[in-house]
């Protein structure tokens, strides 16, 4: 986490250059002040011997000679003269540390030795006795003797260590003052950096408001600029996006038709609601897992990937028509994945069928009594019917078919005109325990006749009227009742019951008949459907209906607001209810 940090790294990048910078300095520093004290101290040797050599070439008094030498040379520094006879004498030094030379020492050392033989000046450092000293030699003119100076290294090493002291001082002082200074520039530089970091952090957590302050403008500041200027196109840019997704989204889920996206690795992406429950009973019916495609959509996902065109499949998923577009997706050239439409043709279907199915009933129905009618007309005209009874028997044969007949029309005409909407309700207040007294009573013969009891009650209905179009509903209950009398075997019954609260009122009609048979009970309320299977008693005895009653029934109700509905158990009975809403209840 430490190195991490940029204020540390630059800080400990600028003190590591100026500490590398500061080593070399000093090494070079040290180096240059050892040779400069060294060349120094042997110029300024060379010089005393230069003086000497003078001094013994003009003067010939030895005392005076040897006292100027003396007062010459330094404290440290001894002093050897050798003439060209052979003769020789010292100098020595105040201090007795350093122990003197003899001439033969001089005479046996290569360099110094050619100060006496070839006349020319040297400088060396030398070591004898395992100390390291400073040796110079001067010639003498006009004689073949040399003056030599020298002194011991101690004295120039300790103005050395001073020097050095001095430069590692300065240098210590230059590693603080840089510490501080680079700790205080990489704060200063790294500031606006931390505040664009946090507002980085801020942005990707979704908060687009977030400003950085422009407190310089070097490049510091144009870039807080830039990021300013960043942070308010994307806000634009994710505004913009999310108002699109949120549009795609809202016309997905309007869509009645399903909506698939999935990836070249067949995963889906996205889903409309009339998919996700497509999809849920396509698993359960397969028995899938959850990211599982249903087999015909793999194939025909195969099918665009591989061909590169739009494909079309139809299915049928729990009893419903799906119809399946598949479109491919294209990132350049390269196809990222696939798009399905799915459209439920279930209610097409079924609409095709009962166009089918109505044509053929009503072909069906308008084909027996004409078949009958042209039967017993051509016996009157081709006078097989002699007598005026047999041809006034013959007569009320066509006179009850062609009224079947008109029934039937009515009925189509009345049940069309429902469907469209067209239908209009004359409502007047009732006494719905009268009105359906009344209905009841009318029904006690013909249940009588037919050994059906036939029974009425009431429960909790308010005293009053209602508002309802009497003559529609006593036409919804009258079928309903001549279909439960009709239905139910001798010694059954049948009850109507009539049921009332503060916001509605239901008429029950129940039977103990035969029942509808489970599969026929979705279809109890279309056109044409009749009971046969089930609930047809002898032929000598059935009142022969249209099989539009219920249908009819159904938009009646429909137009009062209200519901109806039926249950049923094969061989138990048969229950109709008729439910009506509040605002038919007075006030």
């Amino acid at each position: 986490m430490f190195w991490r940090s940029v204020v540390v790294k630059l800080w400990f990048t600028i003190l590591l250059l100026v500490c590398f910078v500061l080593i070399i300095l000093t090494v070079l520093l040290l180096q240059f002040f050892e040779n400069f004290h060294v060349n120094k101290a042997e110029e300024e040797m060379l010089r005393t011997a230069t003086v000497v050599s003078t001094l013994i070439d003009s003067e010939q008094r030895q005392d005076i000679i040897r006292s100027t030498t003396d007062t010459v040379k330094s404290a440290s520094s001894h002093v050897l003269v050798v003439r060209g006879n052979g003769q020789s004498w010292k100098a020595e030094s105040n201090s007795g540390e350093f122990k003197e030379l003899q001439k033969q020492w001089f005479e046996q050392d290569e360099e110094l030795a050619r100060v006496i033989t070839g006349g020319t000046e040297v400088k060396k450092v030398a070591s004898a006795d395992g100390r390291k000293f400073l040796a110079v030699g001067s010639p003498l003119s006009g004689d073949n003797g040399a003056v030599f100076v020298y002194k011991p290294l101690d004295s120039v090493e300790e103005t050395t260590q001073q020097t050095t002291k001095t430069v590692f001082l300065g240098a210590g002082i230059a590693i603080v003052l840089t510490t501080i200074f680079a700790f205080f520039l990489s704060t200063r530089i790294t500031a606006p950096l931390m505040k664009m970091r946090k507002g980085a952090f801020e942005l990707s957590e979704g908060e687009f408001h977030t400003k950085i302050p422009i407190i310089t403008h070097d490049e510091i500041g144009e870039l807080a600029i830039a990021f300013n200027r960043m942070g308010r196109q994307l806000k634009q840019n994710i505004d913009a996006l999310n108002q699109e997704k949120e549009q795609l989204s809202g016309v997905l889920k309007s869509m009645a038709d399903g909506v698939i996206t999935l990836n070249h690795k067949r995963k889906i992406l996205v889903t409309n609601p009339p998919a996700k429950q497509l999809l849920q009973s396509w698993r359960y019916e397969e028995e899938l897992e959850e990211e599982e495609l249903p087999s015909p959509l793999h194939e025909l996902f195969e099918s665009v990937i591989t061909e590169e065109r739009e494909a079309m499949t139809e299915v049928t998923v729990q009893g419903r028509n799906w119809v399946i577009i598949m479109t491919p997706l294209y990132s350049n050239t390269t196809i990222r994945g696939v798009v399905a439409v799915l459209r439920d043709m279930t209610e097409e279907r079924r609409l095709d069928k009962l166009r089918k199915d109505f044509l053929a009933n009503v072909s069906h129905e308008l084909r027996t009594p004409i078949s009958m009618m042209r039967g017993y007309s051509e016996a009157i005209v081709d006078e097989v019917a002699t007598t005026k009874e047999e041809k006034n028997e013959l007569a009320q044969i066509i006179l009850e078919e062609s009224e079947r007949m008109g029934r039937l029309v009515n009925e189509l005409l009345d049940l069309a005109r429902m469907e469209s909407g067209n239908i209009q309700l004359h409502k007047e207040p009732v006494d719905v325990n009268l009105f359906l007294d009344r209905i009841v009573n009318k029904f006690q013969g013909v249940a009588e006749e037919t050994g059906v009891k036939l029974l009425h009650e009431r429960s909790g209905l308010p005293a009053g009227t209602v508002s309802i179009d009497s003559d529609r509903i006593e036409q919804v209950v009258t079928n309903l009742l001549d279909n439960a009398i009709r239905h139910t075997p001798e010694n059954g019954s049948v009850h109507v019951h009539l049921h009332g609260g503060e916001d509605h009122f239901e008429i029950k009609v129940e039977d103990t008949g035969a029942g509808i048979p489970e599969e026929d009970l979705p279809f109890i309320f279309e056109r044409f459907y009749k009971g046969d299977k089930s609930r047809k008693r002898a032929p000598s005895e059935e009142k022969q209906g249209t099989g539009l009653g219920l249908a009819i029934a159904k938009n009646i109700v429909e137009a009062h607001k209200g519901k109806i509905s039926v249950q049923s158990k094969e061989g138990e009975g048969t229950t109709f209810y008729i439910y009506l809403p509040v605002e038919n209840l007075p006030k």
